[in-house]
Protein backbone atom coordinates (compact mmCIF):
# COMPACT_ATOMS: atom_id res chain seq x y z
CA UNK A 1 0.00 0.00 0.00
CA UNK A 2 2.81 2.90 -1.33
CA UNK A 3 -0.18 5.41 -0.99
CA UNK A 4 -0.85 4.91 1.98
CA UNK A 5 2.95 5.19 3.01
CA UNK A 6 3.09 8.18 0.71
CA UNK A 7 0.35 9.89 2.48
CA UNK A 8 1.72 9.14 6.24
CA UNK A 9 5.02 10.29 5.48
CA UNK A 10 3.55 13.25 5.16
CA UNK A 11 1.28 13.58 7.74
CA UNK A 12 4.30 12.94 9.96
CA UNK A 13 6.92 15.47 8.87
CA UNK A 14 4.11 18.26 8.45
CA UNK A 15 2.77 17.35 12.04
CA UNK A 16 6.32 16.66 13.50
CA UNK A 17 7.99 19.70 11.51
CA UNK A 18 11.53 17.73 10.84
CA UNK A 19 11.77 13.54 10.60
CA UNK A 20 15.42 11.58 10.87
CA UNK A 21 14.77 8.58 7.79
CA UNK A 22 15.26 6.06 10.20
CA UNK A 23 12.84 7.16 12.52
CA UNK A 24 10.10 7.50 9.72
CA UNK A 25 11.24 3.83 8.51
CA UNK A 26 10.32 2.65 12.14
CA UNK A 27 7.19 4.61 12.37
CA UNK A 28 6.51 3.19 9.20
CA UNK A 29 7.44 -0.18 9.44
CA UNK A 30 9.77 -0.19 6.23
CA UNK A 31 13.18 0.41 5.34
CA UNK A 32 15.38 3.53 5.28
CA UNK A 33 15.96 2.90 1.79
CA UNK A 34 12.40 2.49 0.67
CA UNK A 35 11.67 5.80 3.08
CA UNK A 36 14.36 7.48 0.75
CA UNK A 37 12.80 6.01 -2.31
CA UNK A 38 9.73 7.53 -1.39
CA UNK A 39 11.07 11.06 -0.31
CA UNK A 40 12.01 10.81 -4.29
CA UNK A 41 8.47 10.12 -5.81
CA UNK A 42 7.31 12.85 -3.69
CA UNK A 43 10.11 15.42 -5.07
CA UNK A 44 9.64 13.82 -8.57
CA UNK A 45 5.34 15.10 -7.68
CA UNK A 46 6.46 18.74 -6.91
CA UNK A 47 6.31 18.45 -3.28
CA UNK A 48 9.07 20.93 -1.78
CA UNK A 49 10.94 17.65 0.68
CA UNK A 50 14.47 19.36 2.01
CA UNK A 51 16.80 17.03 3.99
CA UNK A 52 19.45 18.16 6.04
CA UNK A 53 21.92 16.27 7.14
CA UNK A 54 23.94 16.15 10.44
CA UNK A 55 22.95 15.05 14.05
CA UNK A 56 20.12 17.93 14.13
CA UNK A 57 19.06 17.40 10.65
CA UNK A 58 16.39 15.07 9.14
CA UNK A 59 13.48 15.54 6.71
CA UNK A 60 11.38 18.14 6.13
CA UNK A 61 8.54 20.34 3.99
CA UNK A 62 10.14 23.74 2.60
CA UNK A 63 9.30 26.52 5.38
CA UNK A 64 5.96 27.91 4.54
CA UNK A 65 4.93 24.92 2.44
CA UNK A 66 2.01 22.82 3.57
CA UNK A 67 -0.08 20.22 1.74
CA UNK A 68 -3.00 20.93 3.63
CA UNK A 69 -3.70 17.28 4.71
CA UNK A 70 -3.88 19.14 8.13
CA UNK A 71 -7.52 19.71 7.08
CA UNK A 72 -8.17 15.95 7.72
CA UNK A 73 -9.68 15.77 11.38
CA UNK A 74 -8.68 13.13 13.79
CA UNK A 75 -11.06 10.52 12.88
CA UNK A 76 -10.52 10.42 9.65
CA UNK A 77 -6.71 10.00 9.92
CA UNK A 78 -7.92 7.12 12.08
CA UNK A 79 -9.86 6.12 9.57
CA UNK A 80 -7.03 6.19 6.86
CA UNK A 81 -4.63 4.41 9.24
CA UNK A 82 -7.15 1.28 9.47
CA UNK A 83 -7.88 1.31 5.48
CA UNK A 84 -3.37 1.28 5.37
CA UNK A 85 -3.56 -1.69 7.48
CA UNK A 86 -5.77 -3.41 5.23
CA UNK A 87 -8.62 -3.24 7.77
CA UNK A 88 -12.25 -3.58 5.67
CA UNK A 89 -14.30 -0.29 6.14
CA UNK A 90 -16.49 -1.07 2.57
CA UNK A 91 -20.27 -0.63 2.21
CA UNK A 92 -22.57 2.10 3.55
CA UNK A 93 -21.30 1.69 7.37
CA UNK A 94 -20.71 4.68 9.59
CA UNK A 95 -16.88 3.54 9.32
CA UNK A 96 -16.99 3.35 5.43
CA UNK A 97 -18.60 6.57 4.69
CA UNK A 98 -15.90 8.42 6.87
CA UNK A 99 -13.17 7.03 4.95
CA UNK A 100 -14.45 7.75 1.83
CA UNK A 101 -14.82 10.95 3.11
CA UNK A 102 -11.66 11.52 4.12
CA UNK A 103 -9.78 9.54 0.86
CA UNK A 104 -11.51 12.87 -1.29
CA UNK A 105 -10.32 15.06 1.10
CA UNK A 106 -7.03 13.84 0.16
CA UNK A 107 -7.55 13.26 -3.37
CA UNK A 108 -8.16 17.19 -3.01
CA UNK A 109 -5.14 17.87 -1.71
CA UNK A 110 -2.54 15.99 -3.46
CA UNK A 111 -0.26 17.30 -6.37
CA UNK A 112 -1.80 17.39 -9.24
CA UNK A 113 0.52 14.00 -10.55
CA UNK A 114 -1.39 12.05 -8.10
CA UNK A 115 -4.58 12.80 -9.32
CA UNK A 116 -4.06 10.08 -12.63
CA UNK A 117 -2.00 7.97 -10.69
CA UNK A 118 -5.62 7.72 -8.52
CA UNK A 119 -8.08 7.74 -11.14
CA UNK A 120 -6.36 5.12 -12.73
CA UNK A 121 -6.08 3.19 -9.64
CA UNK A 122 -9.56 3.33 -8.71
CA UNK A 123 -10.70 2.70 -12.58
CA UNK A 124 -7.98 -0.64 -12.75
CA UNK A 125 -8.01 -2.10 -9.41
CA UNK A 126 -11.44 -3.25 -7.08
CA UNK A 127 -10.75 -5.47 -3.49
CA UNK A 128 -12.97 -7.44 -3.13
CA UNK A 129 -12.91 -9.57 0.26
CA UNK A 130 -16.22 -10.72 0.87
CA UNK A 131 -16.62 -14.39 0.78
CA UNK A 132 -18.22 -16.40 -2.09
CA UNK A 133 -20.15 -18.44 -0.46
CA UNK A 134 -21.30 -16.92 2.67
CA UNK A 135 -22.51 -13.31 3.22
CA UNK A 136 -19.66 -10.63 5.69
CA UNK A 137 -20.75 -11.57 9.35
CA UNK A 138 -22.72 -8.53 10.71
CA UNK A 139 -20.68 -6.55 13.85
CA UNK A 140 -23.59 -3.91 14.80
CA UNK A 141 -21.64 -2.60 17.78
CA UNK A 142 -18.38 -2.02 15.47
CA UNK A 143 -18.57 1.81 15.81
CA UNK A 144 -19.30 1.91 19.10
CA UNK A 145 -16.56 -0.53 20.41
CA UNK A 146 -14.28 1.40 18.32
CA UNK A 147 -15.17 4.87 19.99
CA UNK A 148 -14.33 3.33 23.31
CA UNK A 149 -11.54 1.71 22.52
CA UNK A 150 -10.26 5.28 21.23
CA UNK A 151 -10.77 6.88 24.60
CA UNK A 152 -10.47 4.53 26.60
CA UNK A 153 -14.44 4.15 28.14
CA UNK A 154 -15.93 1.07 29.92
CA UNK A 155 -18.54 -0.24 28.36
CA UNK A 156 -21.25 -2.55 29.44
CA UNK A 157 -22.07 -5.25 26.31
CA UNK A 158 -24.19 -8.19 25.77
CA UNK A 159 -22.35 -11.06 24.40
CA UNK A 160 -23.18 -14.38 22.57
CA UNK A 161 -21.45 -17.63 23.29
CA UNK A 162 -21.11 -20.45 20.63
CA UNK A 163 -23.41 -22.14 22.62
CA UNK A 164 -26.18 -19.26 22.49
CA UNK A 165 -25.88 -18.98 25.97
CA UNK A 166 -26.33 -15.03 26.29
CA UNK A 167 -24.45 -12.49 29.40
CA UNK A 168 -23.89 -8.90 30.10
CA UNK A 169 -20.59 -7.68 31.40
CA UNK A 170 -18.41 -4.54 32.07
CA UNK A 171 -15.76 -4.80 29.94
CA UNK A 172 -12.53 -2.61 29.31
CA UNK A 173 -11.80 -2.29 26.00
CA UNK A 174 -7.71 -2.14 25.57
CA UNK A 175 -7.93 -2.96 21.47
CA UNK A 176 -9.08 -4.37 18.15
CA UNK A 177 -7.62 -7.09 16.66
CA UNK A 178 -8.56 -7.86 12.67
CA UNK A 179 -7.64 -11.28 12.07
CA UNK A 180 -8.39 -12.05 8.38
CA UNK A 181 -12.36 -11.20 8.13
CA UNK A 182 -12.89 -11.71 11.93
CA UNK A 183 -12.51 -8.65 14.15
CA UNK A 184 -11.72 -9.17 18.23
CA UNK A 185 -11.64 -7.30 21.29
CA UNK A 186 -8.94 -7.56 23.74
CA UNK A 187 -10.31 -6.55 26.92
CA UNK A 188 -10.18 -6.74 30.57
CA UNK A 189 -14.29 -8.58 31.69
CA UNK A 190 -14.80 -7.26 35.34
CA UNK A 191 -16.56 -10.67 35.73
CA UNK A 192 -13.68 -12.70 34.96
CA UNK A 193 -11.15 -10.59 36.40
CA UNK A 194 -8.78 -11.01 33.48
CA UNK A 195 -8.06 -10.06 30.32
CA UNK A 196 -10.75 -12.27 27.33
CA UNK A 197 -10.94 -12.08 23.70
CA UNK A 198 -14.21 -11.30 22.60
CA UNK A 199 -15.35 -11.94 19.00
CA UNK A 200 -16.50 -8.31 17.54
CA UNK A 201 -19.59 -10.28 15.71
CA UNK A 202 -21.08 -11.51 18.75
CA UNK A 203 -21.09 -8.40 20.67
CA UNK A 204 -24.98 -7.49 20.30
CA UNK A 205 -25.20 -4.24 22.24
CA UNK A 206 -22.30 -2.10 23.47
CA UNK A 207 -23.37 0.97 25.51
CA UNK A 208 -20.59 3.69 27.01
CA UNK A 209 -21.33 3.65 30.78
CA UNK A 210 -19.23 6.99 30.96
CA UNK A 211 -16.40 5.87 32.94
CA UNK A 212 -12.60 6.41 31.38
CA UNK A 213 -9.89 3.67 32.91
CA UNK A 214 -6.22 3.11 31.98
CA UNK A 215 -4.54 0.80 30.52
CA UNK A 216 -1.92 -1.25 32.88
CA UNK A 217 1.28 0.40 31.33
CA UNK A 218 3.34 -2.76 30.59
CA UNK A 219 0.03 -4.28 27.93
CA UNK A 220 1.13 -4.62 24.44
CA UNK A 221 -1.84 -5.28 22.35
CA UNK A 222 0.31 -7.19 19.82
CA UNK A 223 2.20 -9.63 22.44
CA UNK A 224 -0.71 -10.58 24.27
CA UNK A 225 -2.75 -10.86 20.49
CA UNK A 226 0.45 -13.12 19.59
CA UNK A 227 0.87 -14.82 23.16
CA UNK A 228 -2.92 -16.18 23.16
CA UNK A 229 -2.71 -17.09 19.12
CA UNK A 230 0.08 -19.17 19.96
CA UNK A 231 -1.57 -20.81 23.45
CA UNK A 232 -4.45 -21.57 21.23
CA UNK A 233 -2.08 -23.19 18.68
CA UNK A 234 -0.79 -25.28 21.27
CA UNK A 235 -4.04 -26.32 22.42
CA UNK A 236 -5.25 -27.42 19.11
CA UNK A 237 -2.46 -29.46 18.67
CA UNK A 238 -3.06 -30.92 21.59
CA UNK A 239 -6.03 -31.99 20.86
CA UNK A 240 -6.02 -33.14 17.66
CA UNK A 241 -2.60 -35.29 17.06
CA UNK A 242 -2.41 -38.18 15.03
CA UNK A 243 0.54 -38.51 13.26
CA UNK A 244 0.92 -40.61 10.50
CA UNK A 245 3.73 -42.23 8.37
CA UNK A 246 4.17 -41.59 4.95
CA UNK A 247 6.91 -42.22 2.15
CA UNK A 248 7.45 -39.34 -0.86
CA UNK A 249 9.63 -38.85 -3.66
CA UNK A 250 11.97 -36.80 -3.35
CA UNK A 251 10.86 -34.96 -6.52
CA UNK A 252 7.52 -34.22 -5.41
CA UNK A 253 8.24 -31.51 -2.91
CA UNK A 254 5.05 -29.61 -3.21
CA UNK A 255 3.10 -32.00 -1.52
CA UNK A 256 5.50 -31.74 1.82
CA UNK A 257 4.84 -27.95 1.77
CA UNK A 258 1.24 -28.66 2.44
CA UNK A 259 1.73 -31.06 4.79
CA UNK A 260 2.62 -30.42 8.69
CA UNK A 261 5.31 -32.08 9.20
CA UNK A 262 6.31 -33.49 12.39
CA UNK A 263 9.43 -35.91 11.42
CA UNK A 264 11.55 -36.41 7.93
CA UNK A 265 14.55 -38.37 6.70
CA UNK A 266 16.17 -39.36 3.33
CA UNK A 267 15.79 -43.14 2.06
CA UNK A 268 17.18 -42.64 -1.11
CA UNK A 269 14.66 -40.93 -4.00
CA UNK A 270 12.30 -40.68 -1.36
CA UNK A 271 11.44 -38.92 1.67
CA UNK A 272 9.98 -41.00 5.05
CA UNK A 273 7.72 -38.21 6.98
CA UNK A 274 5.76 -38.15 9.91
CA UNK A 275 3.03 -35.48 9.58
CA UNK A 276 0.18 -34.42 11.77
CA UNK A 277 -3.05 -35.35 9.69
CA UNK A 278 -4.85 -34.01 12.95
CA UNK A 279 -7.82 -37.32 13.87
CA UNK A 280 -8.31 -40.48 11.86
CA UNK A 281 -11.54 -39.09 10.50
CA UNK A 282 -9.95 -36.06 8.93
CA UNK A 283 -6.77 -38.21 7.76
CA UNK A 284 -9.07 -40.66 5.78
CA UNK A 285 -11.02 -37.13 4.17
CA UNK A 286 -7.41 -35.70 3.34
CA UNK A 287 -5.79 -38.71 2.65
CA UNK A 288 -8.05 -39.54 -0.36
CA UNK A 289 -6.37 -35.82 -2.41
CA UNK A 290 -2.53 -37.64 -1.68
CA UNK A 291 -3.14 -41.05 -2.67
CA UNK A 292 -1.15 -40.33 -5.82
CA UNK A 293 1.62 -39.31 -4.58
CA UNK A 294 2.21 -40.59 -1.41
CA UNK A 295 2.48 -44.31 0.15
CA UNK A 296 1.00 -44.46 3.83
CA UNK A 297 3.19 -46.87 5.65
CA UNK A 298 1.56 -45.74 9.55
CA UNK A 299 -0.48 -46.69 11.04
CA UNK A 300 -1.70 -49.83 10.07
CA UNK A 301 -5.48 -48.96 9.61
CA UNK A 302 -5.05 -45.77 8.06
CA UNK A 303 -2.74 -47.58 5.35
CA UNK A 304 -5.94 -50.14 5.23
CA UNK A 305 -8.42 -47.44 4.20
CA UNK A 306 -5.77 -46.11 1.57
CA UNK A 307 -5.68 -49.63 0.00
CA UNK A 308 -9.20 -49.87 -0.01
CA UNK A 309 -9.75 -46.80 -1.61
CA UNK A 310 -7.38 -47.73 -3.90
CA UNK A 311 -8.53 -51.12 -5.35
CA UNK A 312 -11.73 -49.51 -4.85
CA UNK A 313 -10.78 -47.11 -7.67
CA UNK A 314 -8.94 -49.40 -10.15
CA UNK A 315 -12.06 -51.80 -9.74
CA UNK A 316 -14.11 -48.71 -10.97
CA UNK A 317 -11.93 -48.17 -14.34
CA UNK A 318 -11.14 -51.81 -14.99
Amino acid sequence: MRLHRLIAILLLIESRGRMKAKDLAYALETSVRSIYRDIDVLAEAGIPIVTISGPSGGIQLMEGYTVNLKQLNGDEVIHLYLTGMGVYAGGQTETGLKLKNALLKLEKTLPPSYQTDIQKAKARFYFDDAPWWTQRAAIPSLEALRAAVWRSQKLRIAYTKVSGACSVRIVYPYGLVVKTADWYLEAYCAFAGEIRTFKCERITTAEPIGEPFEIPPDFSLEEHWNRQAADFKQGCRVREYYPVKIKLRMTNKTVKERLEVIGSRQAGEYFLLTVNLYSYERACRDIVDLLGHIEVIEPEMLRVFAKEKVTGLVNMYA
